[in-house]
């Protein structure tokens, strides 16, 4: 395991003290064709220079815990980062000189964010996804399909509903399909969104596309795209039980990128999913 096993693509995790990143860690242990080949933590963390393994309460893995993710990137072929916006954009300026892929799936990303992971694919390639799950891909390219189908006749809410710690909203995956419900009527999210109505709100925009965020408890993820017409109501929507699959297609999607050109992915591509 880890640095240990002299095959596989050597795959690193940073931010790996969090719920999230303690997953990957173990979704790069488990996956045929990877190893550990470092994990990191924010300088000062008590976890750095421990053993990994026992860093998580377990035994030891031969891993051990750094805050430098300059050095690790350098003995990496990728890196998985479910960070924070401010740490990822920092993450993909070093993984662009590193070469590395960097497979992002931080949530809360603003333009100003973007815009230096979409720099940074010029150089290396960055597979970014709101969700990495199959299921959750599969149900975006639906959306864009479906909506371009129905058109704005029919009114389209996204509903979504995370655990009572999440703090961002809408999440990543909501406003994931509803950017593809958006494209897929021709139309940008951005000029079509309509979020914490309240109030005496005037009468629904045709074409608007709508959110509402639901949290508590320990919900791992849950979306329903309801598309409402005359007379009819159809809707689209996933349940997620287990975040060990967010790690796993996070794992994919480093796979996939090794040897692939310099640019900005997203798991409808590793997938095959990319409609026409």
């Amino acid at each position: 395991m880890g640095d240990r096993a002299g095959g596989g693509v050597g795959i690193a995790v940073v931010g790996v003290a969090g719920r999230m990143g303690q997953m990957l860690a173990r979704a790069v242990i488990e996956a045929p064709g990877a190893r550990l080949s470092g994990v990191t933590v924010r300088p000062g963390h008590p976890w750095v220079g421990r053993d990994l393994g026992e860093a998580m309460g377990g035994a030891a893995l031969g891993v051990t815990v750094e805050d430098d993710p300059l050095e690790v990137f350098a003995r990496s072929q990728a890196a998985l980062d479910f960070t924070t916006p401010e740490a990822t954009v920092i993450h993909s300026e070093l993984a662009a000189q590193a070469r590395l892929t960097h497979v992002v799936g931080t949530t809360g990303l603003e333009a100003t964010h973007l815009a230096r992971l979409r720099a940074a694919g010029w150089h290396a390639v960055v597979v970014r996804a709101g969700n990495m799950s199959v299921g959750v891909n599969l149900l975006t390219e639906l959306t864009r399909r479906v909506a371009a189908t129905l058109g704005p006749e029919y009114d389209i809410e996204i509903i979504e509903m995370h655990h009572r710690h999440k703090v961002d909203a809408p999440s990543g995956t909501a406003l994931m399909l509803g950017a593809a419900a958006a494209e897929g009527r021709g139309d940008a999210l951005t000029e079509m969104s309509e979020r914490g109505r309240d109030g005496i709100t005037g009468a629904r925009r045709v074409g608007a596309i709508g959110f509402a965020s639901l949290r508590g408890g320990d919900v791992v993820g849950e979306h329903q795209v309801i598309l409402a017409g005359p007379g009819e109501r159809l809707t689209l929507g996933h349940i997620a039980t287990d975040r060990m699959l967010f790690a796993r297609g996070a794992v994919r999607a480093a796979l996939w990128g090794q040897g692939r050109e310099p640019g900005e992915y997203d798991m409808l591509d590793v997938l095959g999913l990319r409609g026409g």
